[in-house]
């Protein structure tokens, strides 16, 4: 070790490697995760998103707009919503030992989701099974759900993985 190193307070001085995600182990049918923090979204995610996806539609960025068409404020556009809601999953669902992503199925949009509203999400496993076509790997099935701060389901959808054994 280096002096600097051999300077510092002793539980410093070992690093450890934190590992990240699940295993498929961890997957058992009906275990719930309820996913980190959430993410409150804001104008400038909302309008940055809608411009660099080029989803020119008035709502998602033209208040007097919305309100025209009986919404409170702006509305996120909820390819957002979707994308927030799966990245909040991420860490827990598919990082780690995670491989190719296999797929969304039955995605639905429940409530609207204006600016400044707080996004969560929880997802439930539904299912695993053994890959036909990569021996030692397994197909994990979630269904997750995302809600605003009032407790209100906003999305759904079913996703799937492929894990390493």
């Amino acid at each position: 070790m280096s002096d600097i190193e051999n300077s510092l307070p002793e539980f410093m001085q070992k690093a450890v490697l934190w590992g990240k995600g699940n295993v498929i182990a961890d997957f058992a049918e009906g275990k719930e995760f309820y996913h980190h923090w959430g993410r409150t979204i804001n104008s400038g995610d909302n309008s940055l998103y809608t411009t660099l996806t080029q989803m020119y539609n008035p709502l998602y960025f033209n208040e007097g707009y919305a309100k025209s068409h009986g919404h409170e404020k702006i509305l996120v556009n909820p390819f957002l919503v979707f994308n927030t809601i799966l990245g909040l999953s991420v860490e827990d669902l598919s990082e780690g030992g995670s491989g190719p992503f296999v797929g969304i199925n039955d995605c639905k949009f429940h409530a609207t989701v204006y600016e400044g509203d707080t996004l969560t999400a929880r997802s439930i496993v539904i299912g695993t099974r053994a890959s036909e076509s990569r021996p030692g790997s397994a197909i994990v099935t979630w269904k997750t759900e995302g809600y605003n701060q009032h407790d209100d389901l906003v999305l759904e959808f079913v996703r799937s993985n492929l894990l390493s054994k």
